[in-house]
């Protein structure tokens, strides 16, 4: 599946559409910047798991409904490919199957194919770095090849395993886009979450995934990033309202002032619904914006009116970096795509495959995945 992106993008469909398995691809490519590739793959259940689970080609009869769908002869070799391309750079990364060789870990797939180029379409003049296997080479500056000599693991990336600024200064810059990639998917909530804790006083631009330094990265956003868009987020939300970050022997407690109350409410007292706005305030709000940062169906818990402020707040920081919202929630959709930049992406499982609703084949040109 190719699914083209603009600066504000959002993913919605039916239940079991395939949604989820967009955002975990992108997790997947993000990871294997981390050399956690396949340690992902096996935390999402092994290989097979995110294989396709029907047959290799679908019959008219199948797709009729004249016969049964049924097995085929498979004719390729069973493989995962992920990818993306940009006007910078662009990569992708092809694993397989190992060769049996009696060990526990003969499932464990390993990387087959890599490729890095310069520009959103690959020719052999733009590719920088090409791996084969344990095999990789890199383009020199006058346009020479040189191999590495140095074996990479199978199961690791190759902008994981190998830096070396003079011979593929190309794969350092890749690792660093994709290291700054942020994803935020069910941070918690309840009772017992980090967020509820005061979190350590330390100046903090990036919120951690679990929002443990939330009151931190408010604090820090109300000094160094966009403090008039902070206080304009909380009003939109809770009008009248005010948060307050208090230093104490524990660390920075997080307070919410609202109208009517007599009393500041603690981050251990707020609703789900009041801390998990909170927690996607300092997720958008950051100083420190990212290239990209995806959203996996942030209204979870939300109360219907806190809808359109989130939406608002969203496309507010779509402005700083380009982001991906993976939602069912209509009321977010619409307001999100009121936005003449947003990019609709309508996902569709007709015969158990995840496609683009009204997708063309103009939306994959000049993509082609490199062969084995």
């Amino acid at each position: 599946m190719v699914v083209s992106l603009g600066t504000l993008n959002v993913v919605t469909g039916p239940n079991g559409s395939g949604k989820s398995n967009l955002y975990r691809a992108l997790r997947l490519l993000a990871e294997s910047a981390e050399g956690r590739l396949v340690h992902s793959l096996a935390r999402e259940g092994g290989f097979e798991s995110v294989l396709w689970a029907g047959p290799e080609t679908i019959s008219r009869e199948m797709a009729s409904g004249q016969v049964p769908i049924q097995g085929t002869m498979r004719k390729k070799p069973i493989s995962l490919r992920l990818g993306f391309t940009a006007d910078s750079f662009s990569y992708t990364v092809e694993l397989g199957i190992p060769a049996p060789s009696g060990s526990m870990f003969d499932r464990d797939p390993e990387i087959k194919r890599e490729c890095l180029w310069r520009g959103s379409m690959m020719t052999a003049k733009q590719l920088c770095a090409d791996r084969r296997g344990s095999s990789l080479r890199c383009r020199l500056e006058k346009g020479k090849w040189q191999e590495v000599e140095l074996p990479l693991s199978s199961h690791a990336s190759m902008i994981a395993e190998y830096a070396d600024p003079f011979t593929a200064p190309e794969l350092i810059l890749m690792r660093e886009i994709l290291r700054r990639w942020r994803f935020y998917d069910t941070i918690r909530t309840d009772l017992d979450a980090p967020a509820r804790l005061p979190s350590v006083s330390a100046m903090t631009p990036i919120m951690s995934a679990d929002g443990s330094d939330l009151a931190a990265a408010l604090q820090t956003i109300g000094e160094i990033g966009d403090s008039e868009g902070l206080y304009r987020a909380i009003d939109d939300a809770f009008p009248g309202s005010q948060i307050q970050i208090t230093p104490t022997r524990a660390g920075l407690q997080l307070s919410l002032r609202q109208p009517g109350m007599l009393r500041e409410l603690t981050a251990a007292e707020l609703s789900d619904g009041t801390l998990r706005y909170l927690l996607l305030v300092a997720a958008l709000l950051t100083p420190r914006p990212p290239e990209l940062m995806v959203l996996n169906e942030p209204e979870n818990s939300l109360h219907p009116d806190l809808i359109p402020a989130l939406g608002r707040l969203i496309q507010s920081a779509a402005e700083q970096t380009q982001l991906i919202v993976v939602s069912h929630n209509p009321m977010l959709v619409e307001t999100l795509e009121s936005d003449e930049s947003c990019m609709a992406i309508r996902l569709d499982k007709p015969m158990g495959e995840t496609v683009v609703e009204r997708a063309n084949l103009l939306d994959q040109y000049g993509w082609k995945w490199p062969p084995r």
